[in-house]
């Protein structure tokens, strides 16, 4: 009579036909196990959480702070948009917004705007929106078209009343001041001072508040 080779985790059942133990059951088991695990740690591992905001406040980004954990939502103000009507943030959801107040009077919030231009430049095809706010009276107004002309390019938006600023909260303590909303319209950080926008460390918050799904 002729015996059928072993086979691992099987016993030989009546007519010769191997029939599964219940130990070879729980060792397949225990590899289906294994191998799901590991596929399971591996699509973990490449989608890791981005940085924390907080943890990007260093170098050109020191004077970063975050939002808290609840941020609240953009102000319904009214201001005046390139196209010379009146306009809300709430217009450009859908997209990160990079709120910059400014003047022509201020000497740090000339030297940054080169740097916002670039930043608009290098996110405009990510979903990213720089708007640079004159804080400049009318009649300043062509005076502060004329420097983002000749210094980046970015579109000119007035808010000679403060109306925007005084409707942050908190109020900023003066100008330049950075406020930076999620695509819902959340504030997740902002920057008071001149800062330089076109560094890595300023590109590192950009990605992670492009990545935050809400």
């Amino acid at each position: 009579m002729r015996i059928s080779p072993a086979v691992p985790g099987k016993e030989q059942a009546k007519g010769g036909q191997p029939r599964a133990s219940a130990k070879g059951l729980a060792s397949i088991a225990g590899t289906g196990a294994f191998a799901v695990a590991a596929v399971l740690y591996v699509m973990v591992s490449g989608c890791s959480k981005p940085a924390d905001l907080k943890s990007l406040a260093v170098g050109p980004m020191a004077k970063l702070v975050a939002a808290p954990a609840a941020p609240g939502a953009e102000p319904d103000t009214a201001f005046t948009g390139p196209d010379g009507k009146a306009m809300r943030l709430a217009d450009l959801k859908g997209q990160v917004v990079v709120v910059n107040f400014w003047a022509t009077w201020c000497a740090p919030c000339k030297e940054e705007m080169p740097s916002l231009a670039r930043l608009q430049k290098d996110y405009a095809e990510k979903g990213l929106k720089v708007v640079a706010i004159s804080v400049d009276s009318l009649k300043d107004g062509q005076a502060a078209r004329d420097f983002l002309k000749g210094h980046g390019g970015l579109g000119f938006y007035n808010d000679p009343s403060y109306a925007l600023v005084f409707g942050l909260t908190p109020r900023p303590d003066g100008i330049p001041t950075t406020v930076i909303y999620d695509r819902q319209g959340k504030e997740r950080a902002r920057l008071s001072g001149g800062a330089d926008w076109s560094t890595d460390q300023a590109k590192k918050v950009m990605d992670q508040v492009l990545a935050l799904k809400g």
